[in-house]
C-alpha cells in the first residue's frame, strides 16, 4: 500500500493585502495533489485589519483569518492551535501580506518581529522532529524568524530589503528566480519566492510545484 505524506498547510487569510496570497495557496494546493499528498489546512482564529483590494487601502473593519481561509480550502479549515506535528510529514506555508501581520508583526518589526506563538510552536516541533518545512513567497521570514540562529539557507527573491532583514536573524539568503526553489538539506528547508518577483502565475506555479515535489520527497 502506498505511503501517503501528509502535510500542513499554514494559511494566514484570504487575499495577497491582508491574508494568504490566492494564487499561491492554490497552486500549493494543486502541486501538493499532483504529488498524491494529503493534505489539511490551517489558520489562526483571530481578527486581522482588512484592507481593500482594490484601493490598497484599509477599510477599518476586520476579518477572520480562519474563516477566510475557509473561502480557499473549501471550508476544509483547522485552527492552528490544534496542529500537533506528530500527525504530519511535513508543514508548509503560504505567502501573502498576511504573513506579516497576522502570522507575525514582521511588516512593522522586520528581523526583531515577534510571530504567533502557534507559528512558532508548529515550526519549532516540525524542525525538531527531522520533518522539512516549505515556505513560499515573504513567508521564509516566519521560518527565518524562528530559526535564523541555525544558519539555515532560504530565498525571498530580490527585495533588497527584505533579504537586509532576514540576514539580520542569522539565516542565509540566496537569490532565486521565480520558477525555482532553493533546497537547505542539511536543515530540510525548502522556498520558493513566488509573488516576491513581479511575475505572472504560470510561473509562480513552476517554483511552486519545485518545491512540492522535493518537500514530499524529503518527507
Amino acid at each position: 500500500m502506498k505511503n501517503i505524506k501528509k502535510v500542513a498547510l499554514v494559511l494566514s487569510g484570504c487575499g495577497n493585502k491582508d491574508g494568504a496570497e490566492i494564487i499561491e495557496a492554490v497552486s500549493l494546493l494543486i502541486a501538493f495533489s499532483q504529488t498524491g499528498a494529503e493534505v489539511t489546512g490551517f489558520a489562526p482564529d483571530i481578527e486581522a485589519p482588512e484592507t481593500d483590494h482594490v484601493s490598497g487601502k484599509k477599510t477599518g473593519k476586520t476579518r477572520n483569518a480562519l474563516h477566510e481561509a475557509a473561502r480557499i480550502l473549501r471550508g476544509e479549515v483547522t485552527d492552528l492551535k490544534k496542529l500537533k506535528a506528530d500527525n504530519f510529514d511535513a508543514l508548509c506555508f503560504a505567502g501573502g501580506s498576511g504573513t506579516a501581520t497576522v502570522l507575525s508583526n514582521w511588516a512593522e518589526k522586520g528581523a526583531a518581529c515577534t510571530v504567533l506563538p502557534e507559528v512558532r510552536q508548529a515550526i519549532v516541533d516540525f524542525y525538531s522532529q527531522g520533518k522539512p518545512i516549505g515556505a513560499v513567497c515573504i513567508s521564509p521570514v516566519l521560518v527565518a524568524c524562528v530559526l535564523g540562529e541555525k544558519k539555515i539557507t532560504l530565498t525571498l527573491g530580490e527585495n533588497s530589503k527584505v533579504i537586509t532583514e532576514v540576514n539580520k536573524t542569522g539565516a542565509l539568503h540566496i537569490e532565486c528566480p521565480v520558477s525555482d526553489f532553493i533546497t537547505d538539506r542539511d536543515h530540510k528547508i525548502i522556498t520558493s519566492p513566488a509573488y516576491m518577483h513581479d511575475t505572472n502565475p504560470a510561473s509562480v506555479f513552476k517554483g511552486i510545484f519545485g518545491l512540492a515535489k522535493e518537500l514530499i520527497e524529503m518527507a
